[in-house]
């Protein structure tokens, strides 16, 4: 499935250049120099041209102009996920809301592609390569993705946003392994011993890399690893639920969930469950979605912009189709952690801890290096 944000005018004449040729008396040849500003053309005849051109409206077809120059000023952007999943997920329309405002911007139209079910996939594989387009974002990167493969054997410039276990290529990302693995060490700071995480798909990036820094966290506070306390979503709401239903027979006191929408689902589980929200178990999610300060409590989540991140992407893909053969970029943006009244606080004093309220919100940045 493929939609074109940022469209051409519909409004246009069906002419042809040879209509054009016929109307002002010239060549097809000619009319073409017209239209690509050929210096090599008697202003008269120019202007005979342009005035055939403006009284009847046309347009070239640009796309076919782009084909010939090189350049279509169209870059797609892939999203390996049905269309349920584009419009339950705030995610992905505030990285399409980043992409095409950044496209806009540098006068880009964007071709949006949602590659699933694998048919779509093989479907999308076939469209990036055939001209159509100038380059190439692939969003929520799986681990074996054919199309990043197939990418990667092209000379078609591309950027993935989340990066490659295996392969050299351009992409931006967050340390997903480095801010699941703070968000943990939280858990463990204020007091929490029996932590659930739900994990996000292991067969896509931010899900593994979320999942090891859960991990992480655990070994270096020497505390033991329970597979029981692990279940796998899909970052959806319902999957959320459902993991917590099932962590529920372990008794956690403490769930790191690796988006913020199976948080929510793991809340409602919970408040059904008859327990409260962070007295019983403490939550954090991931990604600060604008509905998780809105939560009852509001919810304890690592901030990454998605936006921010689209807008990053395309500039930096524009920069590498203008500058073929530069460098590989590896990008690791900036998070934050951002503490509200689901996670709770240290213990109090008699427990061996500090006393303190639950906070209204408090953010701490999480620094990262950006390079190329």
């Amino acid at each position: 499935m493929c939609m074109l944000l940022g469209a051409l005018p519909t409004n246009l004449m069906p002419l042809t250049l040879e209509d054009i040729a016929r109307l002002s008396g010239v060549s097809r040849s000619t009319v073409s120099r017209v239209i690509n500003v050929d210096a090599n053309v008697k202003e008269g005849t120019r202007q005979k041209v342009l005035q055939v051109i403006q009284n009847f409206n046309f347009q070239p077809n640009l796309a076919a102009r782009g084909l010939a120059a090189g350049r279509t000023n169209v870059i797609g952007l892939v999203i390996p996920a049905g269309v349920a999943a584009l419009f339950s997920d705030p995610y992905f329309p505030q990285l399409i809301q980043g992409v095409s405002a950044a496209c806009n911007s540098h006068n880009y139209s964007v071709m949006l592609w949602l590659a699933e079910p694998e048919f779509e996939r093989r479907m999308v594989s076939q469209i990036l390569h055939n001209g159509l387009l100038d380059g190439t974002v692939i969003a929520s990167t799986l681990m074996d993705d054919p199309i990043v493969k197939s990418l990667y054997e092209s000379k078609m410039p591309f950027m993935l946003i989340g990066r490659h276990p295996t392969l050299d290529v351009n992409y931006l990302d967050v340390d997903n392994v480095r801010a699941a693995r703070e968000a943990t060490l939280h858990l463990l700071h204020i007091g929490r011993k029996n932590i659930a995480t739900i994990t996000g798909p292991q067969n896509q990036i931010a899900g593994y890399d979320r999942y090891q820094g859960y991990l992480t966290a655990l070994h270096e506070r020497n505390h033991r690893v329970d597979p029981n306390l692990v279940a796998e979503g899909d970052f959806s709401e319902a999957s959320g639920y459902i993991a917590m239903l099932r962590l529920l027979q372990q008794k956690p006191d403490a769930v790191f969930a690796a988006s913020d929408m199976m948080a929510f689902g793991a809340m409602r589980a919970l408040r059904e469950a008859n327990l409260h929200i962070p007295e019983d178990v403490a939550v954090i999610g991931f990604d600060d979605i604008p509905a998780s300060a809105k939560t009852e409590p509001p919810l304890t989540t690592v901030h990454q912009s998605a936006s921010a991140m689209g807008v990053l992407a395309v500039e930096t893909l524009i920069d590498i189709i203008d500058h073929p053969g530069s460098e590989t970029r590896h990008i690791v943006i900036a998070t934050e952690f951002v503490i509200r009244s689901s996670c709770g606080t240290l213990k109090s004093k008699s427990e061996g801890g500090d006393e303190g309220k639950n906070p209204v919100e408090q953010s701490i940045p999480m620094l990262y290096q950006s390079h190329q």
